[in-house]
């Protein structure tokens, strides 16, 4: 996707989601919205939601509100592009999965990622994953608008 036209479908979406959870206080209902708006969207986007931190097992993220083919049901911290996010709190793009040593292929139709962590109370609540089968599908405007929305939503 062109990048003036990507920007110009965040910029946007900024606002429509803004004043779409504007008031809502329920975090899945929060991560449900967003994720459709988001895949619906973007092309590109080929599978979209969070990852929760569990609350029984905090060094491990669970499936949340998602768009797309059936996902990984949990992810160790640490491991595949999810898992990193989460334990370095870094929003990760990879251009290509399949050269990253320990991907989790929830799904072999994937080929490049972005993961933003999600905050709430200054804490880790989440990871938002877009997987893509477009190689390098993900750049910073990606991880700027993305950011900007996930950080004012929770």
């Amino acid at each position: 996707m062109d990048n003036n036209v990507k920007k110009q479908k965040y910029e946007l979406l900024v606002k429509q989601i803004a004043a779409t959870l504007s008031g809502e206080t329920n975090d899945i209902a929060k991560m449900a919205t967003i994720s459709c708006m988001l895949k619906q969207e973007f092309p590109y986007y080929y599978w979209c939601g969070f990852y929760i931190v569990d609350a029984n097992k905090p060094q491990e993220l669970v499936i949340g509100p998602y768009q797309g083919t059936l996902g990984c049901l949990r992810i160790p911290f640490g491991k595949g592009v999810c898992g990193a996010a989460a334990a370095t709190l870094e929003t990760q793009i990879v251009e290509d999965v399949h050269q990253i040593q320990n991907h989790i292929a929830c799904d072999s139709a994937s080929n490049s990622e972005i993961v933003v962590p999600v905050y709430s109370d200054n804490k880790l609540i989440a990871v938002f994953d877009v997987d893509s089968t477009e190689y390098a599908a993900f750049n910073e405007i990606d991880k700027d608008y993305l950011e900007q929305i996930l950080n004012s939503s929770f």
